[in-house]
């Protein structure tokens, strides 16, 4: 994000900005007591808020706010300092320092928690201006904008996360950093790490109301798996592109007349799609284990709000009438599901092995239906084929009692070939 843009916003929001009598005093510093800048203070931070929330910036660096921001011709708000240490005083913003680590331990979190207290207290205008300040409001307002993204792709009331996609969810490595720190000191988040074939960072949300749970031993196992789903698309992908670059390649070949080269690239297509094959079914058996797992847990669930239900219908004195009607309604909307998830859910058909001859003989087709054709006169009567065509038909037409002009007429109308065009069409490996 460039400081152009911001003063484009700025511009928009604040008509009078570039007017000099009251930018004099909205740069001034300030003076006397709080009610009689008060008005100047609460402008400066309503600014810088919709700014930050306009362009989704949850950290700052105060000094950029100052010196490219808000520069009017080189001049910068004198009281901008004190409007950030105000801010800075009652909460509003904090510095990336006084972050809780959420990987630390709980102790070693409480011990930053007592010295982020006294080194508030030590705080200054110019200790502020050096260091990249949290604006809470819109790291609060982030926050929410992750769980409700990570609520729309899982149904649990928690979810785990490995933290490379936790820090796509959040716009980068500082802003994750800061949305994790928020939403463990509320008891939202709890970081989590395995060493197993490789380091893998993890969070687990909760996307419920309530606290998230603590961290159990499948939690561990249920990350791990979801990096191994996220390494097996990623080396998808690139099998993907390496089949289209083998394919290109073998065209190229075919194009060129060398079928020495265009034979070796299709061997490279068939290796290619073998090598698929056994990702994607391994990516399967992963997710089908996930789903295992999300399904016990569905259950699990299930069975709890069977027993307060239970509970609910001692002691409500529900009659038996009003249960049955109850379960009706659930029955019904059950099989509407069922029929709903048979037309969404797709049936995926085995694909045949293919051996390299026919690998080949499909990459020669593509290769001749991109080769243009040759259009035949309209007339025909001066091309020796039309003529060849135009004789045979008129033998054959004598025989069943057409006269000369008929069938040279209807030889010679036979003879027309309309031009038509032909678009290849390449061969897409399909996604699993």
């Amino acid at each position: 994000m460039s400081s152009t843009s911001v003063r484009e916003f700025v511009l928009k929001e604040v008509p009078d900005w570039n007017d000099e009598v009251i930018a004099t005093a909205r740069f001034k510093a300030f003076s006397g007591q709080r009610s009689d800048w008060e008005p100047k203070f609460q402008f400066w931070k309503n600014l810088i808020l919709k700014i930050a929330r306009h362009f989704s910036l949850a950290i700052i660096h105060p000094s950029q706010v100052k010196n490219e921001w808000f520069n009017r011709g080189g001049l910068t708000p004198l009281c901008f300092d004190d409007v950030l240490f105000v801010m800075y005083n009652e909460g509003d913003v904090v510095r990336s320092v006084d972050l809780v680590d959420a990987a630390s331990g709980r102790l070693t979190q409480l011990f930053r928690k007592v010295r982020s207290l006294m080194a508030r207290s030590a705080a200054t205008p110019e200790i502020l201006l050096k260091d990249h300040v949290i604006l809470m409001e819109v790291l609060k307002d982030k926050a929410d904008e992750v769980i409700k993204l990570l609520s729309e792709s899982h149904w649990t009331s928690s979810c785990i996360i490995t933290m490379k996609k936790f820090q796509d969810k959040c716009g980068g490595q500082d802003e994750a950093s800061a949305v994790l720190s928020f939403l463990t000191g509320r008891g939202k988040a709890l970081y989590l790490s395995i060493s197993k074939n490789e380091f893998t960072e993890g969070v687990k949300v909760s996307l419920s109301p309530a606290a998230v749970s603590s961290i159990s031993s499948l939690d561990y196992d249920v990350l791990h798996l979801i990096w191994t789903v996220e390494k097996l698309q990623l080396q998808l992908d690139i099998i993907d592109r390496h089949y289209e670059m083998s394919r290109k390649s073998a065209l190229a070949s075919l194009h060129s007349g060398n079928k020495t080269v265009a034979l070796r690239h299709a061997k490279q297509l068939k290796l290619t799609k073998e090598s698929r094959e056994k990702c994607t079914s391994l990516l399967n058996r992963v997710e089908e284990v996930l789903s295992l797992i999300e399904n016990a847990e569905s259950t699990k669930k299930v069975s709890e709000a069977i027993q307060i239900g239970a509970q609910a219908i001692k002691k409500n004195k529900i009659s038996v009438e009003e249960l049955q009607l109850c379960l009706e309604e659930l029955e019904e909307s059950i099989d509407l599901q069922k029929q709903a998830e048979k037309v969404i859910v797709p049936s995926y058909t085995g694909i045949d092995d293919e051996d390299i001859e026919e690998e080949f003989k499909k990459l020669e087709q593509e290769v001749e239906c991109e080769r243009p054709k040759p259009t035949v006169s309209k007339t025909g009567v001066n091309e020796p084929a039309a003529s060849e065509s135009a004789e045979s038909l008129r033998v054959a037409f004598s025989t069943i009692g057409l006269n000369d002009g008929q069938a040279t007429a209807l030889a010679i109308s036979d003879t027309v070939v309309p031009d038509r065009s032909n678009e290849s069409k390449h061969p897409m490996l399909e996604s699993a």
